[in-house]
């Protein structure tokens, strides 16, 4: 099959001919129809920490055809369409069994999706419902991603919320916040080129104004934010949030940062301030973001800007470090 590989850190991608995906007992191969680039796959090129290299096989946000079963696989057929769960698991222990998958001992994160076929477990498919596209399937992984920082942070109706960072992960961010109540929904960035899709997305405003970043979000909202999420994953972000936030309020951490980071602890404790890390998500959520689409929901489509060939995906890969319009790209390796 061809795939788009890893040829080492801070080198493009090239796609290869490797071998075909062999199921063993209790595996599933997947035909890839979408799958979506990710901004945690730009930095896994450029940092040590998350573990890649040379003959990686990047692409975690991925949906397609069950075309292969190996022995002792249940409740899927050759046929399905699925949306596949990167998070590997054993799907039998307590954690799995809650639906918690990311606290399984065997978890790791499922790659692959940047090929014609990727191998999977049953436990990480979930099939399609008939209103959803292959597309689809491949948004859900980031839709997940900002309900589970959501659910965490404790936000009532009526909140004012303040979204930084205007990637994928921040205007869902900004979808769920929006379509769990919050008051006032805010997005700010260093550049507009989301500014139209956050606005579609939920966001009631959208503020850049690197010069007055805690002034202008202030005005924005109406006041201090009850929430911030960080969606960015860059040092000085979270003594910003700091600022920004009310007394007793909340930050959540979702964005990716391998970096040391400082802040001022005691201007967070005079606030009272909860400094909250969201990590993955739930198979009930997983699914719950599935659902929503199912449901009719469109704005999450507004993420995707663009559908790539597997033989353009190097070059599309290395133009996606620069910011531009595009948001979500998606892979479709038989294009």
């Amino acid at each position: 099959m061809r795939a788009a590989v890893m040829q080492g850190l801070h080198k493009p991608l090239a796609v290869e001919t490797v071998p075909d995906p062999v199921p063993e007992e209790g595996d599933v191969v997947v035909k890839v129809g979408r799958c979506g680039i990710c901004g945690s796959d730009l930095h896994m090129t450029e940092d040590p920490a998350y573990g890649q290299g040379a003959g990686s096989v990047l692409g975690h946000e991925f949906a397609g055809e069950v075309v292969e079963i190996g022995r002792g696989v249940e409740g899927l057929a050759k046929g399905d369409l699925v949306s596949v769960i990167p998070l590997q698991s054993c799907g039998k222990c307590h954690a799995c069994r809650t639906g918690a998958v990311q606290w399984c001992d065997a978890f790791g994160l499922q790659g692959g999706g940047y090929a014609e076929y990727a191998l999977t477990r049953p436990n990480q498919c979930v099939r399609l419902p008939r209103s959803a596209s292959l597309a689809d399937g491949a948004i859900v992984e980031p839709l997940a991603v900002a309900l589970h920082g959501v659910a965490l942070s404790g936000m009532k109706i009526g909140d004012k919320v303040l979204v930084l960072g205007a990637g994928p992960i921040g205007l869902a961010v900004a979808f769920w916040a929006r379509r769990h109540g919050a008051g006032r929904v805010v997005v700010q960035d260093l550049a507009t080129f989301q500014q139209d899709r956050a606005l579609a997305m939920g966001a009631h405003d959208f503020v850049v104004d690197p010069a007055d970043p805690v002034g202008s979000a202030e005005r924005a909202l109406g006041g201090k934010a009850d929430v911030v999420f960080e969606c960015v994953g860059v040092p000085g972000l979270i003594a910003q949030g700091v600022e920004q936030v009310r007394a007793d309020g909340t930050i959540v951490l979702l964005g990716l940062c391998t970096r040391p980071d400082t802040f001022n602890s005691f201007a967070m404790l005079s606030k009272q301030v909860k400094l909250v890390t969201s990590a993955f998500f739930t198979r009930q959520e997983y699914e719950a973001a599935l659902d929503a689409l199912d449901r009719g929901a469109a704005e999450p489509r507004l993420l995707v800007t663009d559908t790539v060939s597997l033989d353009a995906t190097p070059d599309v890969f290395e133009s996606l470090r620069r910011r531009t319009n595009q948001c979500k790209v998606l892979i479709q390796p038989d294009m």
